[in-house]
């Protein structure tokens, strides 16, 4: 199977045709950031009242995709460190939002952060990444590769 770095629109993140998906639209922030907004929904949630820590560190593993992506970078994740500083009451507004530090030949260096309502709220959960750049189209083997970084 190859992995060809285009985007579709069933993403279980930002996929508009995923009925069971997120469903958050991404923006870009800066020259290589990228932003959404999202609500914390019941049918997210881990202990009650309270988003699902998964969907918190799926929020900035796709803002972290989209960061490279509009720069017409494809990437996957390589490596995530992931900080919860406190947690997501259900029908907070977040503010998820993600940037490039630094690259590295194929690698990116990126951080992301969630936050209460806009960039400059309350700091939920933040995170560190290497991404790693894809070929137009890329073996499985590649991205096997990247992950051993």
């Amino acid at each position: 199977m190859a992995i060809t770095g285009t985007k579709d629109t069933t993403c279980f993140v930002c996929g508009p045709d995923n009925p069971l998906g997120l469903q958050v639209p991404f923006e870009q922030d800066s020259e290589s950031g990228s932003k959404a907004l999202y609500i914390a929904r019941k049918e997210h949630g881990g202990w009650n009242g309270i988003l699902h820590g998964g969907v918190t560190f799926s929020l900035m593993d796709e803002a972290f995709g989209w960061c490279l992506f509009f720069q017409n970078i494809p990437s996957v994740t390589a490596r995530i460190d992931t900080r919860f500083h406190k947690p997501i009451p259900i029908g907070t507004q977040l503010c998820i939002r993600a940037w490039v530090v630094r690259q590295r030949g194929r690698l990116f260096d990126a951080k992301a952060e969630v936050r209460l309502g806009d960039a400059e709220g309350v700091l939920f959960a933040e995170s560190e990444a290497v991404l790693y750049r894809l070929d137009p189209v890329s073996k499985p083997e590649a991205v096997l590769a990247a992950q051993s970084l």
